[in-house]
């Protein structure tokens, strides 16, 4: 292959809400499958959650490196809250990608949350600094305490979208690309209840990309 190594790619998706979600898309929580260096279409590791009904499917953290730093959400609330023309290009590269595929599929666009991008952005940070890849955090944050620790405390749905990768030249469409094969990854996506969303991206020292994408419907 070129210069650029491809590396180990992981994918994770998770939703929650205040209603019961089909048996079907319930079912797609046990699944989890991971990728090596030499599988050039890795497959996506998908968990879904629903609430209430019942005890949530866990996200436990899953440790990719040996790196420990303090938990970048403990500065949540001075974060800044970047709007849709401070975004990186990976993340506007993957949030437009994701609005095409709405499009597609004859769904309107989402329009961007920049609270939701403080909040992917800090969780990617912590998933690339800490050394884990998951929905909950080492500290056993889950999505909804990540979602109130940025001030988010009121909203009907919200589901998240993880990924990590290394050594493509356009990541953050590389992801969407693996997401839209991922059932539950994709119905996340073209989910018709969701109004808003963000990307959150983040870097490490190694090239090593980690996204985490947001949705919400208040």
């Amino acid at each position: 292959m070129s210069s650029l190594q491809l590396n180990f790619l992981l994918f994770s998706q998770v939703r929650i809400g205040f209603r019961e979600l089909s048996l079907a898309s319930l079912a797609l929580a046990a699944l989890s499958l991971t990728a090596s260096a030499q599988n050039l279409h890795p497959a996506p590791l998908a968990r879904l959650v629903s609430e209430p009904g019942g005890k949530l499917a866990e996200s436990r953290p899953r440790r990719v490196s040996t790196t420990k730093s303090p938990s970048p959400l403990a500065n949540a609330a001075a974060a800044v809250s970047p709007s849709v023309d401070n975004a990186t290009t990976i993340e506007r590269r993957a949030f437009d990608r994701t609005n095409e595929e709405r499009v597609k599929s004859g769904l309107p666009r989402l329009v961007w949350d920049s609270e939701l991008c403080r909040m992917a952005r800090l969780h990617s940070e912590s998933m690339g600094r800490r050394g884990y890849f998951a929905h909950e955090t080492p500290d056993g944050l889950r999505l909804k305490e990540r979602a109130r620790s940025v001030g988010i405390r009121h909203f009907r749905v919200i589901a998240e979208n993880i990924a990590y990768n290394k050594g493509y030249e356009d990541p953050g469409a590389f992801a969407v690309e693996r997401w839209m094969i991922s059932a539950g990854h994709r119905a996340n996506i073209l989910y018709i209840g969701f109004q808003s969303s963000a990307i959150g991206s983040y870097v490490s020292k190694d090239g090593s990309v980690y996204l985490t994408q947001v949705f919400i419907n208040r």
